[in-house]
């Protein structure tokens, strides 16, 4: 007996290794095939970098403005503040807002709907400061501006109505200048239906949809450079293969926002893809008033991540950072070729002095060639060898000075690297990672429970829960995925929460109710083994507990909050799983001993053998 239960255990075992192999096996190899290689654009050392006012277009980015009703009475007029004032004297050709628009939270920020004021504040922003007509606008929908929209037709699909750019989907605009095109591609990653938080945290792309972005993505190879823009990283978008970043591989960058700097944690994520396209994630302006500058100067990329109000705003264009430097996507040779450093400069005063180092050395004052467009004569062949540092230091007529620098050099064949988390947080499909910890963690649970009743696996059937995963419409949710408006959301998220559930509750009431028998096994009542058992230790196990089923009435009651009475009542991962837990605690401290005798003979026999 005792044999063949060792037997069926390595079965089990080897049968959990192979299924954990090929979940790390998914995670790890791409699927499918390779995407094909980025066309090639023709890339000329000249003209170069020099003294003229010529082949220079810079933009402006901000994420996350989180337009809001009940939070933050700041956030909208300092916007307005940038919309006309910030935006007057940077000048950009043109701004990406990045979604998020608005924060469609309730008052008591568990529950999320699409709030038409905070949309009426943000239109009435854009059309008290004139800023449209300042520049060309586009804002794009992020998950906020998606919560709780049943269908894009939807009349709570405020975007529609008081955006600027007023359409749904991805698209491609062509700025277009007298040095050539540059095209702009949006990934609309937000899901339709689009459910209330927090199961819309990752976007979605379909088949369809990666068709129509790689179309944009060949039409765009005869444009001098290409920009893809979107809410969400790429590590938080759900694609078919051949996968969304070897979509935009002939890109020079991907800008994004979503992340808030992980909440200070993080306040700079960039990194960079295999193929060599930058992915740059900008903070917030919600809370941190972030926003961005990116320049195309002689078709080198250059860009800085700037807080609201600080001036001067600085921005070195040649020579520019090596660390995002691309020789797939950019004329390098330029920087060698190159007669003079650029520089930008912005402020509300006059700029009155730019002072230049390199490694250290006092290369002279920049002046003025037109805007704010400063140049400085040098001679970059004093540079061709190994990492130098650049240096430069604006002073405005205010007083105010701002130092801006980076390293730089004229060899490809040197490496710099990213910082590991910043590409770890952004190169990482998270959602694949969620679902291959997820399963993992089940797997243990079940082989637990496998071990403790002799390898009778238990069934894993139904829903977590079933309410109104958008207002008026009811869906169900799964470990999987979501079910809504006669549309299946792939599975994200959801797996993040299961794991917190498993790591916060399911593995910890096992261990406890498993402790709790073995006390009952061992001839000890509730009251008795406070008394006989280490005091202490006793306390702290039952507090313990006491806190994680705390936690879980909690969610009872965020599940309550965000999804209704319907889902409140019909929730067994939460509501059904607390009545349950209370009665199998009740009845572990209440068995009879004549009903603890079968556990009592098999303790027994695993001690003896």
């Amino acid at each position: 007996m005792v044999a063949a239960r060792r037997r069926m255990l390595k079965l089990a075992a080897g049968l959990l290794a192979a299924a954990a192999v090929a979940l790390l096996l998914d995670w790890c190899v791409p699927s499918g095939a390779p995407a094909p290689a980025a066309g090639q654009r023709r890339r000329d050392p000249l003209p170069a970098p020099g003294a003229e006012a010529a082949n220079l277009l810079w933009v402006v980015q901000v994420s996350d403005i989180h337009i809001s009703r009940f939070r933050d009475p700041k956030r909208a007029p300092d916007f307005e503040k940038f919309c006309s004032e910030t935006i007057d004297i940077i000048q950009p050709a043109l701004v990406l807002a990045t979604g998020d628009l608005t924060d469609a939270k309730t008052r008591d920020k568990l529950g999320s709907e699409q709030v038409e004021v905070e949309w009426k504040t943000y239109q009435s922003i854009l059309k008290r400061s004139r800023v449209m007509e300042k520049t060309k606008w586009i804002d794009i929908k992020g998950n906020h501006d998606s919560f709780n929209i049943p269908h894009l037709n939807s009349i709570q699909n405020y975007y529609r109505k008081y955006s600027a750019w007023h359409k749904d989907g991805s698209f491609h605009y062509i700025h277009t200048t007298p040095f050539g095109n540059y095209s702009f591609i949006c990934v609309d990653a937000t899901l339709s239906p689009g459910p209330k938080r927090p199961y819309n945290f990752f976007g979605i792309l379909n088949t369809n949809q990666m068709k129509e972005l790689s179309l944009m993505a060949t039409q765009s190879l005869r444009s001098n450079h290409t920009v893809w823009f979107g809410h969400f990283p790429t590590s938080t978008i759900i694609s078919p293969a051949p996968g969304i970043r070897a979509l935009m591989s002939s890109a020079t960058a991907y800008l994004c926002g979503h992340l808030h700097t992980l909440g200070g944690l993080m306040p700079v994520l960039h990194s960079q893809h295999h193929g060599g396209t930058l992915e740059l994630e900008l903070g917030d302006w919600m809370d941190n008033r972030r926003y961005r500058i990116l320049a195309f100067d002689h078709d080198l990329l250059s860009f800085a991540d700037l807080t609201f109000e600080e001036w001067p705003v600085v921005l070195i264009t040649n020579p520019k950072p090596f660390l995002y430097s691309s020789s797939a996507h950019e004329p390098l040779d330029k920087i060698l070729y190159s007669t003079h450093i650029r520089i930008l400069a912005f402020s509300p005063s006059v700029i009155t002095s730019i002072e230049v180092y390199i490694d250290g050395v006092y290369l002279g004052n920049a002046h003025q060639v037109s805007g704010p467009l400063y140049v400085l004569k040098w001679s970059p062949q004093n540079y061709s060898e190994g990492f130098h540092h650049i240096d430069a230091t604006v002073q405005d007529a205010s007083g105010r000075i701002s130092t801006r620098s980076h390293i730089f050099a004229m060899e490809e064949t040197l490496s710099l690297r990213f910082d590991f988390w910043p590409s770890v947080i952004l190169l990482t499909d998270h959602y694949v990672l969620a679902r291959v910890l997820f399963g993992l963690i089940v797997l243990i649970q079940i082989t637990l429970l496998i071990i403790f009743r002799y390898l009778q696996k238990p069934a894993l059937k139904g829903p977590w829960f079933v309410g109104e995963v958008i207002d008026g419409h009811v869906g169900a949710c799964f470990s999987f995925g979501v079910f809504v408006g006669g549309s299946f959301l792939q599975g994200s998220l959801t797996f993040v929460v299961g794991i917190l559930q498993m790591l916060f509750f399911n593995l910890p009431l096992m261990a406890y109710l498993c402790w709790c028998l073995l006390l009952r096994c061992q001839g000890h009542s509730f009251c008795s083994h406070i008394r006989q058992v280490r005091h202490i230790m006793a306390v702290l196990v039952h507090l313990a507990m006491t806190l994680l089923l705390a936690w879980q009435v909690y969610s009872c009651y965020f599940l309550q909050r965000t999804y209704g009475m319907l889902a409140f009542f019909l929730s067994p991962m939460r509501t059904w799983l607390v009545v349950l837990t209370s009665a199998l605690i009740y009845k572990t401290w209440t068995l009879k001993s004549s009903e603890l005798r079968t556990y009592i003979v098999e303790m027994k026999n695993c001690q003896s053998s």
